[in-house]
């Protein structure tokens, strides 16, 4: 027998030579019709060119064979089936057998029929080192991939965390293992600011400054506080774009939240006093004597300090006043009126206050929220208690920051469970407040969070007298009680240590 990778012309039987030499010629001719169309599936010169793909790897189509170089398995399988042909042929004649050449043909061709050739000059499947996409986890075979981060992926499948969508650029950012578009990560990470809502610009140094309010937490821009953008008089937040400020008669503003309990004439807030009162009364502090409370403007109250020997007062803006001095002063006796967005209709009286005692009247700033009146309020009948029980010439930090524990000791007790200081309160304190709290009824949100801020403001104040001293004094008060602190500034004029 020939070897295997010989023609069939090699058959060394002559009979059957002679008898295959018709079908022979036209399985020749259908090898070659064959090969032709496989090299014309190949292109030009059944060559493919490469394909670069990304910036990490080039990668080849698999080579084309040409039409002169046939498939070895496709002549392999011809040669055996004609040598097994011939061997069938070398049979004794008594087999049975079919001999003639149409039914050989005709076996042959269902044969190639059946038979699966590889298509030549096609792009071929590359495994690539069983690479898969770390987006939808299957294999990268043919095309186009990407390299990034140590893993593959498809283009279609490198989305940006923020928005899903393909990242396409040239350019993206990184945060940890997660990529972004460049813009997409802008909005998520780059300030934005709460006045005008765009992004916070840099500095000179490209570095990006904005200023934060340090309770509310509110980032604007530093230019909005040259720019004359409104602030609240009360809570002290810039008003938004968004948001428009109710405009006072004396140049304040005041914003949505605020006005809500805001405290407008001396007569809404003469409940208010007498609660605070009966607070006082509740911890053993009872005040003797009727001190007149009055609510005033800006302007008036500017001009009873300057006429006040005694005192010292909280600058830039005093929101009240415990006056010792006889003196006429104009008061609001009608709340003004909602015109757009500013009071207007107000009407004041003027009121001479005459000296009966070492207290002429206690002055507060209207258009305050009820729970920043009611801490100013309190504030200053703790002076007006001090000068009545004969407390003299005592050092700025000390008077100031006792009131001050006074103030917050009220707000404590109309927001119980807030989160502030260790409670300065007494027992009796606590419950004066719990009746007293009793009788006005749940608080909003709005209202607790305002309270909070207020109670920070006077914890975290960073002036000598009202800060460093209200630390001090809340110190003294925490470890030896109001009674005693108080015993103890008579006799020394300064806080237990």
């Amino acid at each position: 027998m020939a070897p295997p990778n010989s023609g069939v012309h090699h058959i060394s039987n002559p009979c059957i030579y002679e008898r295959k030499s018709r079908f022979m010629k036209w399985l020749g001719k259908l090898f070659k019709s064959g090969s032709n169309r496989g090299g014309a599936r190949g292109g030009v010169g059944g060559r493919a060119h490469p394909q670069i793909l990304g910036e990490e790897n080039v990668v080849w189509s698999a080579p084309a064979r040409s039409v002169d170089d046939r498939s070895r398995t496709g002549k392999e399988r011809g040669d055996a089936i004609a040598l097994a042909m011939a061997e069938d042929w070398k049979q004794p004649s008594g087999c049975s057998r079919g001999t003639n050449d149409q039914d050989l043909a005709r076996s042959l061709q269902d044969t190639l029929n059946s038979s699966s050739f590889p298509s030549y000059g096609t792009t071929q499947y590359c495994h690539r080192n069983l690479r898969l996409c770390s987006g939808c986890q299957r294999d990268i075979g043919y095309g186009n991939y990407l390299g990034c981060m140590g893993k593959f992926f498809h283009p279609e499948c490198f989305c940006c965390r923020s928005c899903g969508y393909p990242i396409t650029e040239t350019e993206f950012s990184l945060s940890g293992n997660d990529p972004y578009h460049k813009s997409c990560f802008k909005e998520l990470t780059h300030p934005k600011c709460e006045v005008c809502h765009q992004f916070i610009p840099t500095n000179a140094a490209g570095l990006i400054e904005y200023r934060c309010h340090p309770f509310w937490s509110q980032k604007y821009c530093p230019s909005h506080e040259h720019d004359n953008t409104a602030r609240c008089c009360s809570c002290e937040r810039l008003e938004s774009r968004d948001a428009r400020y109710y405009s006072l008669e004396d140049g304040r503003s005041l914003c949505l939240e605020c006005m809500e309990s805001a405290i407008m004439d001396t007569g809404d807030c003469q409940p208010l006093y007498h609660a605070i009162r009966d607070y006082y009364e509740g911890m053993n502090m009872k005040l003797d004597q009727q001190i007149p409370m009055l609510l005033v403007q800006r302007q008036a109250l500017n001009e009873a300090i300057f006429g006040e020997k005694n005192g010292y007062h909280h600058m830039p803006e005093t929101r009240g006043l415990c006056l010792s001095e006889e003196q006429t002063v104009a008061s609001i006796q009608k709340r003004p009126r909602i015109g757009g967005h500013r009071l207007v209709g107000m009407r004041t009286e003027p009121r001479k206050l005459t000296r009966k005692c070492e207290v002429t009247a206690i002055l507060v700033l209207y258009g305050l929220p009820r729970l920043l009146t009611g801490a100013i309020l309190a504030h200053e009948l703790m002076h007006g208690w001090l000068r009545l029980k004969g407390y003299r010439n005592l050092n700025p930090e000390v008077e100031e920051g006792i009131c001050q524990v006074l103030s917050y000791m009220w707000l404590e007790s109309e927001l119980p469970g807030s989160k502030g200081m260790p409670s300065t309160s007494t027992s009796a304190a606590s419950s004066s407040s719990s009746s007293s709290s009793s009788k006005k009824g749940e608080k909003s949100q709005v209202e607790k969070k305002l309270g909070d801020f207020f109670m920070h403001q006077i914890a975290h104040d960073a002036t000598p007298a009202y800060g460093e001293g209200f630390r001090s004094a809340n110190a003294a008060v925490s470890k030896y009680g109001l009674r005693r602190t108080l015993d103890h500034i008579r006799l020394t004029g300064n806080f237990p240590l």
